[in-house]
């Protein structure tokens, strides 16, 4: 996917409606490459208000903060580019009822149709919607990290045989039962691995065998195979768990010396945050082996789906 098919278009139609150089709709209009009909009818349709109004309606949010801050109500006018200090105190009286001397009781957000308004210092804030459900932390963690693996196991499908299984950080080790890890290879078969280990503790069966993920057994595709498998019974088991309000069960692991207790959210968070550690593990070996990859930033994952 390009660079160009990832913009967002709504951030684009927004930066033009506040930003600074921009007096009127024909000059949003230009900064946004468009026509001033199509332009006012597309920030019309994905927010439900006018282009101006939108604008008027932030810049006198901003306004407020600024004079809550402290700064005169003649600079705040000019910088919100007002035609003057008296055409200013009329528009913010008409909006929160009050001068702007007494900005200090004021509220910071005027009603608006769809829920975006100036957020200090320099950003906007867009209310999500009512009737959405509550967004879920861990399923969205689970689903960037499962992504985030078959990504990077994708990436290091590009070595030679060699590269997979070369020692290239020598007695590397991230939980010392596990062992050492020094190869590409080795530090995402241990990510696959946990989670089968893990699965199978949930699920009541035998161990598993880790020889089938290790370098010199499993290439790259294999274990992309094996993983693509996994992740869907990964997943499926936080979601079935988080849906019936058990992932505050316990396991008592009576094969532990001695035995352990553990709950079903320590167990995911444990899988999540050493997953994290080994994918930042891999992306810097597979730099040293000349191999670009992304960030693995959740946040970036989430603009490209």
């Amino acid at each position: 996917m390009s660079e160009g098919s990832r913009r967002d278009r709504l951030r684009e139609l927004l930066d033009a409606v506040v930003d600074n150089a921009n007096t009127d709709v024909g000059d949003m209009a230009r900064s946004s490459h468009a026509s001033e009909f199509h332009f006012s009818r597309e920030v019309r349709r994905l927010t439900g208000e006018p282009p101006a109004a939108m604008r008027r309606r932030i810049m006198l949010e901003r306004a407020a903060w600024r004079l809550r801050r402290g700064e005169g109500v003649a600079a705040v006018a000019a910088a919100e580019g007002w035609s003057s200090a008296e055409v200013f105190s009329r528009a913010f009286r008409r909006a929160f009822g009050v001068p702007p001397s007494q900005a200090a009781g004021t509220e910071l957000r005027l009603a608006a149709p769809n829920g975006l308004h100036f957020h200090p210092p320099a950003a906007l804030w867009l209310d999500s919607d009512g009737d959405t459900k509550e967004p879920d932390i861990s399923q969205l963690m689970v689903a960037h990290d499962v992504a985030d693996t078959a990504y990077l196991i994708d990436q290091a499908a590009t070595l030679s045989k060699d590269q997979w299984t070369e020692d290239i950080s020598p007695g590397q080790v991230v939980l010392h039962w596990d062992g050492q890890e020094p190869s590409v290879g080795a530090v995402l078969g241990a990510i696959v691995w946990t989670k089968e280990v893990w699965l199978a503790t949930i699920d009541g069966l035998d161990f598993p065998d880790r020889e089938a993920t290790q370098p010199h057994i499993a290439t790259a595709e294999q274990l992309a195979a094996r993983h693509d498998g996994l992740a869907k019974r990964w997943t499926a088991m936080v979601s079935e768990y988080t849906a019936e309000g058990r992932l505050g069960d316990t396991i008592i692991d009576a094969l532990c010396d001695p035995p352990e207790s553990f709950q079903l959210y320590g167990i995911v968070a444990h899988v999540l945050t050493y997953s994290a550690h080994r994918r930042q593990l891999v992306r810097t070996m597979l730099a040293r082996l000349g191999v670009e990859t992304r960030t693995g930033d959740p946040l970036d994952w989430m603009r490209r789906n």
